[in-house]
């Protein structure tokens, strides 16, 4: 009954604001999930979740490590492998400047933390994660989930190699599992469960249209059966045809001819008609940003100068891994700066967001070569994007707001392929923010075995299979649900939002505050 009620708010909102459109745009644009008339809140505070997605299947082995005898000798003996051992080393090794660009050595042992429960072993992030160790052990404000992913329902290694076990389709490719992480459905999936919570949650907020943000590029994990996606740059809305005093060159009148025609149907095709509504919907929200975003330059989100530029921000930077002497634009910092702004601008009156959900991305995690180089980069942009966003927040009021967290396609395998790592299942993630239990990990860590005579089967390890891809030990679903609860759905709710979550005893993993 609740998600009915949710969705007749929405509708009566939306309908209220498309009037000036027609009868016939009407129907077309609900779906479109427009631009809503301001209206009586549900709710008084303010909340954001932020999908950070880690685009080709990130290494997490790497990026969370046990560092236990047992569980560091097994690792290390499987990844220092030719031509190029990818073997991160123990805590407390010192850096070695003169050892080869994106070596182990060259980066130095990696960076011990002490989770609460420490689950009878020692643990530590990569190297270049400084950013991120402090907020674990020190600020709290990040918790750490090992072995997390797509599951129908919990899955012993037994299980697996049984073909009547339910289990996701399509494992281990890249566009498949990307779409299950979001959606909990291989590639052509239309809803996600980002944008279904938006969905439930959109009546809360002032315009609809407000609801659902991506930085990071088209993703499913924002679209809904009401609300849809609205995308946004690194500089903030995309502006359609006229400048930022509404003009078509140089005059107002013309842009003003130029938005009349874009959002007015001569026929009553439906391709038309749903082109025009896009079109409304967007100059019409980014005629409401441009007042409502304060700018980039703005000392609560960047380095203020007459002539800004956020490559040149020193705050959007990070240092390179292989070379502390130099700094390099970071874009998924940058793609977090215009989240910053708009959660900043979300009680503007002519924003009036209350519920928001934000994807934001990067690339280049298929490592399948040149992995010490190229992953020591990635781990440092995530780092550094991650800390400015905690602290951004935190000079805006909003860091008990926003709960963020990491995704990606899948983990990768155990194994070295000589330079690089081959497409996994379960993988490490974190989640960050004040409203966060942080310090701890949640969820059973693996065990990391040897390999048997075979020389690939991980007999000696419940949790991993084949060439030490890892078995997942907790769902997809049982970490959306965590946060959805926290977001404010109810139990009901969130049972219609993650499917296979009713195949799992523990909803809640606990890494979530109250309220």
């Amino acid at each position: 009954m609740t998600r009915i009620d949710a969705s007749r708010r929405l509708f009566l909102r939306h309908a209220g604001a498309l009037s000036a459109l027609g009868a016939a745009g009407a129907p077309l644009a609900l779906n479109l999930s427009a631009i809503g008339s301001a209206a009586a809140q549900t709710a008084t505070d303010y909340k954001a979740v932020v999908c950070i997605f880690l685009f080709g299947g990130n290494d997490s082995i790497n990026m969370v490590l046990p560092t236990d005898s047992t569980s560091f000798a097994n690792y290390a003996t499987l990844r220092n492998q030719a031509p190029d051992s990818i073997a991160l080393l123990a805590p407390g090794t010192a850096i070695n400047a003169g050892a080869a660009t994106g070596s182990p050595a060259r980066l130095g042992g990696v960076l011990a933390i002490n989770p609460a429960n420490a689950q009878g072993r020692t643990f530590a992030l990569h190297p270049a994660m400084g950013a991120l160790q402090s907020m674990f052990d020190t600020d709290k404000r990040l918790a750490i989930l090992p072995n997390v992913g797509p599951l129908v329902m919990p899955t012993t290694k037994a299980q697996y190699s049984q073909s009547s076990h339910p289990k996701p389709a399509s494992l281990f490719s890249h566009n498949d599992q990307q779409n299950t992480w979001q959606s909990f459905q291989p590639e052509g999936a239309t809803m996600g469960w980002g944008g279904r919570m938006g969905d439930l949650l959109a009546a809360m907020n002032g315009r609809a249209v407000f609801t659902s943000i991506t930085a990071g590029g088209n993703a499913v994990w924002l679209s809904g059966q009401d609300v849809r996606q609205y995308q946004v740059t690194s500089n903030g809305a995309i502006r359609l045809g006229t400048n930022a005093s509404g003009q078509v060159y140089g005059s107002v009148a013309v842009g003003d001819a130029m938005a009349r025609i874009v959002q007015t149907t001569r026929g009553g095709h439906v391709l038309e008609t749903d082109l025009s509504a896009v079109a409304a919907r967007s100059m019409q929200a980014e005629s409401l940003l441009r007042n409502a975003l304060k700018p980039a330059s703005d000392a609560l989100f960047g380095t203020p100068a007459t002539n800004y530029s956020a490559n040149n921000d020193p705050k959007l930077r990070y240092t390179d891994p292989n070379n502390a002497a130099t700094t390099t634009a970071n874009p998924l910092a940058q793609q977090l700066q215009i989240v910053a702004r708009m959660i900043e601008a979300s009680s503007n009156a002519d924003i009036g967001a209350r519920r928001q959900v934000f994807f934001v991305s990067m690339g280049g995690f298929d490592t399948h070569d040149v992995q010490n180089i190229n992953h020591a980069q990635l781990m440092a942009r995530l780092a550094h994007a991650m800390r400015y966003f905690d602290t951004t927040l935190a000079a805006i009021g909003a860091q008990d707001k926003v709960t963020t967290f990491t995704a990606s396609d899948f983990g990768r395998t155990f194994t070295s392929n000589g330079d690089g790592t081959d497409h996994g299942w379960g993988a490490h993630h974190f989640v960050m923010g004040g409203a966060v239990r942080g310090g701890d990990l949640y969820g059973t860590f693996p065990v990391y075995g040897t390999k048997n005579a075979n020389n690939n089967n991980f007999d000696s390890s419940p949790d991993q299979l084949g060439n030490g891809s890892l078995l997942p030990t907790t769902s997809v679903d049982q970490l959306g649900a965590t946060i959805g609860k926290w977001f404010g759905l109810t139990d009901s709710q969130l049972l219609d939002v993650f499917p296979n979550l009713r195949n799992f005893s523990n909803r809640d993993l606990g890494f979530m505050r109250a309220g």
